[in-house]
């Protein structure tokens, strides 16, 4: 699993001109999904975002979690997170889990990321053509890859 994780003061998912779903003060987190992703990459990928100190302290330093901080999530599918572009102009998406596959492993993330969190998370639509807006508060942004945990 690819995530790119945005500390924002506000986030939104637009669909057909209709807000599904907002935040303020959190993480937007575009996901990817791939073939080889399992649970385990969901339980760890989901503690890793939960405890991820992107959020300032008192001091102003980035010291505090999502949780620490009782801030919002809203998750988005995004299978061009997979895109490789080794070849040509066009991207390939062949490592991009199908949706069979993606959408039940995009709901047992959302499942655990609240689990983890301990509240309700907000969502995008999986495979809906969305509009994301936010403002991105840092800017704070951080990719991390289930596969290369580094």
């Amino acid at each position: 699993m690819k995530a790119v994780i945005q500390r924002v003061q506000y986030a939104s998912v637009t669909i057909n001109n209709i807000v599904k779903s907002k935040i303020n003060n959190g993480l937007l987190i575009l996901l990817g999904i791939e073939n080889a992703d399992n649970a385990e990459d969901i339980e760890w990928l989901s503690l890793k975002i939960i405890n991820l100190r992107i959020f300032n302290d008192e001091s102003e330093v980035m010291n505090l979690s999502v949780k620490d901080i009782n801030a919002e999530i809203l998750l988005v599918s995004q299978f061009t997170l997979h895109a490789s572009t080794k070849k040509g102009n066009r991207p390939s998406y062949i490592k991009a889990a199908k949706p069979d596959i993606a959408i039940p492993m995009y709901e047992k993330m959302v499942q655990r990321l609240q689990l983890d969190l301990g509240k309700e998370i907000q969502t995008g639509e999986f495979g809906a053509d969305m509009k994301v807006e936010l403002l991105n508060h840092g800017p704070v942004t951080i990719i991390i890859d289930s596969k290369n945990r580094e």
